[in-house]
């Protein structure tokens, strides 16, 4: 089987427009120019915009003047030094402090926003970040990212040993926050996971996908039940992990590949013991694309053989 990726989902009828759609909406509320070219495609751009939105909805609500007039005026290319080339296009990469992550009635989870003193990550870490993506890339994640993480934050530094945290956020498609180790192939496995969850959502969205709020299934993830669409949200981004660990661990050095061999064992296990409620929660999502891609993906996961002994 080939492994579903955003390039499949992403080209479902209808995403490609809604994006489109958004992104012009977002420049006409704003007043700015938020138009691709060839170094600032689409994806960046969606991802940019809802960064510039938000900033000024938050500067509006604040009456901070200075702010708000910084995030009506400005487009991808004022953001040019916060970018580094990579084999995915243009990627803006910050390393934002804790102590500068926001709170509001945007999310309950914590979040960055873009800013007029936002820096660029340090040279260290924009290689690590291209060396993932690299990564990623090569095994065939490549469109996944491309479509949906563009504007990548990098939090804590940890060691293999400790837990890694990583989030989305609705609002903010083609984002990823997460904390990251020394190891290339460690942190492309968590930017491949949120990805997916933004390629999720964006299809959803687009194809104005309701799931019912009330409807629980179990999660092995979480060892609690959750609503239905959190719980197809989980089996669709460990799939894709799952995918990429089996397949990156050949080609990571020694550390990193034990790191991917355990992960690959402990979320197959997880994905089997989702797919009975799996093959229950689907139904309840409309669209027979998106349900076939999810229900996909896990099987194909879950069918995926070992490659280290």
């Amino acid at each position: 089987m080939t492994i579903p990726t955003a390039e499949t989902l992403f080209s479902l009828a209808g995403i490609e427009e809604h994006r489109q759609d958004r992104t012009r909406r977002i420049a006409t509320v704003l007043g700015n120019r938020m138009e691709a070219s060839a170094e600032y495609d689409e994806a960046l751009m969606y991802a940019v915009a809802h960064h510039l939105l938000e900033g000024a909805e938050q500067a509006a609500r604040n009456q901070d003047a200075g702010s708000l007039a910084w995030y009506r005026q400005s487009e991808a290319a004022d953001l040019h030094d916060l970018t580094t080339d990579t084999e995915v296009g243009r990627c803006l990469i910050v390393q934002p402090e804790r102590a500068e992550l926001l709170q509001s009635p945007l999310s309950e989870t914590a979040y960055y926003l873009l800013r007029p003193d936002s820096a660029r990550a340090s040279d260290a870490t924009l290689e690590l970040v291209t060396k993932a993506i690299a990564s990623a890339t090569s095994h065939g994640f490549g469109p996944l990212l491309k479509q949906h993480s563009r504007v990548i934050c990098l939090l804590d530094k940890r060691k293999l040993d400790e837990t890694l945290h990583s989030w989305s956020l609705t609002r903010l498609p083609g984002t990823v926050f997460t904390d990251y180790t020394k190891y290339p192939e460690v942190l492309a496995g968590d930017l491949i996971h949120e990805a997916g969850h933004n390629c999720l959502n964006n299809a959803l969205a687009a194809r104005r996908v309701k799931l019912p709020a009330d409807v629980t299934f179990f999660s092995p993830w979480r060892g609690t039940s959750r609503p239905v669409f959190g719980f197809l949200h989980a089996c669709w981004a460990f799939a894709l992990t799952t995918l990429y660990a089996q397949k990156a661990q050949l080609s990571a050095g020694a550390q990193a590949a034990d790191f991917l061999a355990a992960y690959f064992s402990r979320q197959q296990g997880q994905l089997m013991a989702a797919s009975g409620s799996l093959t229950v929660a689907l139904p309840f999502l409309a669209d027979r694309e998106i349900r076939e891609h999810i229900g996909v993906a896990v099987s194909t996961a879950v069918a995926a053989a070992s490659v280290r002994s």
